[in-house]
């Protein structure tokens, strides 16, 4: 099966395209050798490497699917092989990131002006 389709059938990444692009750039790896095409063949039992975001994921394929099924179905085509460890530290991190504050409505002109700064584009 094509790296880009397991990738996508695994549910790593949202659409097919965006496996597609993250292989053309040379970031995976296919048992310790960079792969940049997306019609690289994957079997079961090679292990893959990636980036997703501010992880590496370290995955081992179990299983080859003809459909991109629900999550659940997903999660039985790999293996993580991250440490037991690592990903636990990861998931308070994910937590902490992803609690946003409440709005009240529009921003201030305070609010503005901390944003501005947050993202660098204040010329003073």
């Amino acid at each position: 099966m094509r790296a880009d389709k397991w990738l996508w059938h695994a549910r790593f990444f949202k659409t097919r395209g965006l496996a597609t692009k993250v292989i053309s750039g040379g970031h995976l790896r296919l048992n310790g050798n960079k792969v940049s095409k997306p019609a690289q063949k994957i079997v079961p039992g090679d292990v893959l490497t990636f980036a997703q975001g501010r992880e590496v994921r370290v995955i081992r394929v179990v299983a080859l699917s003809l459909r991109r099924g629900p999550a659940s179905e997903a999660q039985g085509l790999y293996e993580d092989l991250a440490p037991a460890s690592e990903r636990e530290k990861a998931g308070p991190e994910r937590e902490r990131n992803a609690q946003v504050t409440p709005r009240k409505g529009r921003p201030s002109g305070k609010d503005r002006r901390t944003a501005r700064l947050l993202k660098g584009s204040c010329l003073e």
